[in-house]
């Protein structure tokens, strides 16, 4: 993630962990307005693991973990074949989920500092992480964005999702990040890969993408 000293990032961070701090570990807590479609998220991002990844383990990184939700969901539905790990700047978050699965591998890293290294994973997922930019431009959000995006990437050994804002609303609300899918392709493809799937079928107002290092088998 972005340096702790940039004010952009530092100020998310200070956001969610209010919201931790006012609703406790619930979905509330990482700012998901309701449960269901938050659940409906975590089935989502795991769709970015290949049908032929899913007879042998694979590691995931929960990119922004939060409370781990994504690994309850893991642990509810006995995917035994995902190797969970999660990383987040937020020490509060961090905190949460090491007492909570103390046998897991957490993070506390920015990942845009040069300083800091990370292991490679199968997959990262990064649900959530960029649908809020709060009171600042659309121009400084997209230039994190992409800051955090290439970095993530670049530790992903088969593929990657996230998720942001869809442009196809009827009104959008100034603190979130809707995102044209036409910069976002220009910028995929230029930039990370040619290997992606757009997803805006599962009922929500934003759109996940896949990201792989490589085309799918036929």
């Amino acid at each position: 993630m972005i340096r702790a000293q940039d004010k952009i990032y530092h100020h998310l961070v200070s956001y969610y962990e209010s919201c931790l701090a006012r609703h406790g570990d619930t979905h509330l807590g990482v700012d998901w307005p309701n449960e269901p479609d938050a659940i409906k998220r975590y089935g989502v991002m795991l769709g970015v693991i290949r049908p032929r990844s899913c007879h042998s383990t694979v590691s995931l990184l929960d990119f922004g973990c939060g409370a781990s939700h994504l690994y309850e969901y893991i642990k509810e539905r006995k995917l035994h074949h995902i190797d969970y790990a999660g990383l987040d700047l937020s020490p509060r978050y961090i905190e949460l989920c090491r007492a909570k699965f103390p046998d897991l591998t957490y993070y506390r890293a920015d990942v845009l500092d040069p300083r800091v290294s990370i292991p490679e994973f199968d997959y990262l997922v990064l649900n959530g992480v960029l649908t809020e930019k709060r009171e600042f431009s659309f121009d400084r959000m997209w230039n994190y964005a992409r800051r955090l995006l290439r970095a993530a990437w670049s530790r992903a050994r088969i593929g990657m999702a996230f998720n942001l804002m869809s442009k196809q609303v009827d009104w959008e609300r100034n603190d979130l990040f809707y995102l044209p899918l036409d910069k976002l392709a220009d910028f995929v493809t230029g930039e990370l890969s040619r290997h992606f799937i757009v997803r805006q079928d599962y009922g929500l107002y934003e759109y996940t993408i896949y990201l792989y290092r490589e085309p799918a088998e036929s």
